[in-house]
């Protein structure tokens, strides 16, 4: 009698796919509204929020859970390159400036 195997699908790699298509998909209207509501000087926010989700992906024992942590970490530190990026887009009129803003 041989060893038998078990065959199962394996749907971490879709999960993290998904979640990681939704945390991206979350950081653009962020960016858009932070920047339109705090200006470019909101940029720390994103920091703290990357540095945050970052040690917090080295804690956890989860590999799925770490994943997502890391990929939202980065996206909030490619957020703060965005929010100077917005802040172009809106200088050229592709979005509204808020109006009293100096």
């Amino acid at each position: 009698m041989g060893v038998q195997h078990k065959k199962y699908m394996n749907f971490e790699g879709l999960i993290i796919g998904i979640c990681t298509f939704l945390i991206i998909g979350l950081f653009h209207p962020l960016v858009i509204k932070a920047e339109y509501h705090l200006g470019v000087g909101s940029w720390w926010i994103f920091l703290i929020l990357g540095l945050g989700t970052m040690v917090a992906s080295l804690l956890v024992e989860s590999l799925t859970l770490s994943t997502l942590l890391g990929v939202f970490a980065f996206s909030s530190f490619w957020s703060i390159k965005e929010l100077f990026e917005q802040r172009e887009r809106v200088r050229k009129g592709w979005f509204p400036k808020k109006p009293n803003r100096k």
